[in-house]
């Protein structure tokens, strides 16, 4: 439901703010007080145009802000779901907001977020429905009208939809892998040849990253065999001397050894350093001999050498092609296996999904022929429902029609057809298309009608302009009741100017316009108590003091 409406700097005005009740709200004042400005600021919620001078004169910019109820199921809205992303985790309120600068040029917020006009056209009519003489006009939609005529025949009806769009979107997915089996086909042996060379020379180069880092390191030592080996007998001369006649450091630390071991046992200090002493004496030993076996083996050797640059070339090679290391050469190798066997059996594939497609076809067209005679024995019934709600709202001998025409192109989402209502506003005459035949005032009493029938769409909150227009006596009463009564399960908002119809609302905002300074300016207010007797004494014709008229009121609103 729409929780909150924010103004600021729309046309006459300046800043209002506001808290919509549950059920039924009506919005009432003089007549060019600025009530349209209200439909107006409802209609860029909802992704419409912005009017030439819509921004308040002396104002930079106007902003409109509209918070809502996130109802049930909106996060599973696949439609949606890139717009849903937006909003914080488990928030129970979604705002949507438009901005309008002086030179006209708008802005659309989603969540606080920046977005465009048409994501709010995407938005909104899950949240909002609009009816009046200039606003949107959901209804006059063929989808709408077919939603409209789909809610009314009931449960069972729903059902047979639901079967159909689980088989149209099956027909959908073996077209769709069918066309992507027949664009791979055009250059199906140009694609196999491709992916066998490539795994061909993948699998003759045969890249492994255990033998790769074992490679490098063996580069590594035959490239800079020379400084190796001469820093290998520099440190072995050190250790043994330069003739390995018993000089050097493993000389000094056995002869350190033995001249500690003369006095082993008489100092415990002493003799710990004497074992320190004959460690690394053996260590020396040892390093000494590891470094005599390094030398044996470090050699250089240009063949082994020029064979570890061919086969790290080869590598590096495949690595720059496919993904930049052995891993990735490995992966596109797979996916090469994977798609050389999904091409190999492109025919049998075909096979399989003609069969499946043929197959989904013929139960789509089973399906959408028990869809279409549903709504075909809806349509009488819904046709006499409608004629007895307009006859109730004013609307005597008015008839609706339902026109049901192959869908174009065939098969839709919706179905095998598509729906056009017509209707003759006054007896005798040709029934023609709703947006052609209804003028604002009777569109919104026709919405009116089929929402009393159950079947207003998804919109938690229904808004009407110019429902009352022409209407006056015993059917303003009728009409106030019918909002009202579609109140008890939505959000019910109404701009009208009859006494009869606003007595009947929970919610009751007046807008008046004064002069301050020689310029307009409109204020929105709620109203109740005594202020709200004095608002519907005014809407009665009568002047505040009028004690006859304020009666009238009173008794109006104790008949609510």
């Amino acid at each position: 439901m729409l929780r909150e409406l924010r103004i600021e700097n729309l046309l006459l005005i300046e800043r209002a703010e506001l808290r919509l009740a549950d059920g039924f709200n009506v919005i009432t004042g003089e007549t060019g007080a600025g009530k349209t400005v209200l439909a107006h600021s409802l209609d860029l919620l909802m992704g419409g145009r912005a009017r030439p001078q819509v921004v308040r004169p002396g104002a930079s910019e106007a902003w409109v802000e509209g918070a809502f109820d996130i109802p049930p199921g909106f996060r599973e809205d696949d439609e949606l779901s890139e717009l849903i992303e937006r909003l914080p985790e488990g928030a129970e309120e979604l705002v949507l907001g438009r901005r309008v600068s002086a030179s006209g040029r708008t802005t659309a917020f989603v969540g606080g977020r920046a977005a465009s006009a048409g994501d709010l056209k995407l938005l909104a009519p899950r949240l909002l429905a609009f009816y009046g003489q200039h606003e949107h006009r959901k209804l006059l939609l063929s989808s709408a009208q077919l939603e409209i005529l789909d809610g009314f025949a009931g449960d069972a009806h729903l059902a047979k939809r639901d079967r159909y769009r689980r088989a149209h979107a099956e027909v959908r997915e073996a077209q769709r892998e069918l066309d992507e089996l027949r664009a791979r086909d055009g250059g199906r042996e140009r694609d196999l040849d491709l992916l066998r060379f490539e795994l061909s020379e993948i699998e003759a180069i045969g890249p492994d990253e255990a033998e790769e880092a074992e490679l490098l390191t063996e580069r590594g030592r035959l490239g800079h065999a020379e400084a190796l080996r001469n820093s290998a007998a520099g440190a072995l001369a050190s250790l043994a001397g330069a003739d390995e006649d018993g000089g050097g450091a493993a000389a000094a630390l056995a002869q350190g050894e033995e001249a500690l071991a003369e006095s082993a046992g008489v100092d415990p200090d002493l003799d710990g350093i004497g074992e320190r002493a004959a460690a690394l004496a053996v260590e020396a030993v040892d390093l000494g001999a590891e470094l005599r076996g390094y030398l044996d083996r470090i050699e250089a050797d240009p063949a082994r050498l020029a064979a570890i640059e061919e086969r790290l070339d080869d590598v590096d090679r495949l690595k720059r092609k496919h993904g930049g290391s052995v891993t990735a050469v490995l992966e596109h190798a797979q996916r090469c296996r994977e798609q050389i066997e999904s091409l190999d059996g492109a025919e049998e594939r075909s096979a399989e999904l003609h069969a499946r497609l043929s197959e989904a076809e013929a139960g789509r067209a089973k399906v959408a022929a028990e869809l279409s005679a549903s709504r075909k024995r809806a349509a009488g019934r819904f046709e006499k429902k409608v004629a007895a709600e307009l006859e109730q709202l004013a609307m005597p001998g008015a008839k609706l029609e339902v026109v049901l025409e192959p869908s174009p192109g065939g098969f839709a989402s919706s179905g095998a057809e598509a729906v056009n209502f017509m209707i003759a506003t006054n007896p005798g005459i040709e029934p023609a298309p709703l947006r052609d035949a209804a003028s604002g005032g009777e569109l919104s009493r026709v919405m009116l009608a089929l929402t009393r029938l159950g079947a207003a769409g998804g919109a938690a909150t229904v808004c009407f302009d110019e429902i009352d227009a022409g209407v006056g006596g015993r059917a303003a009463r009728t009409v106030g009741e019918r909002l009202r009564g579609l109140g008890e399960g939505r959000q019910v908002i109404a701009i009208t100017h009859l006494p009869q119809v606003a007595s009947l609302a929970s919610g009751h905002f007046r807008i008046a316009k004064e002069l301050q300074g020689g310029e307009a300016t409109a204020s929105v207010t709620w109203v109740e108590g005594d202020e709200l007797v004095a608002e519907i004494t005014r809407m009665l014709g009568a002047e505040s003091g009028d004690a006859a008229a304020s009666r009238h009121a009173e008794e109006l609103l104790a008949a609510a």
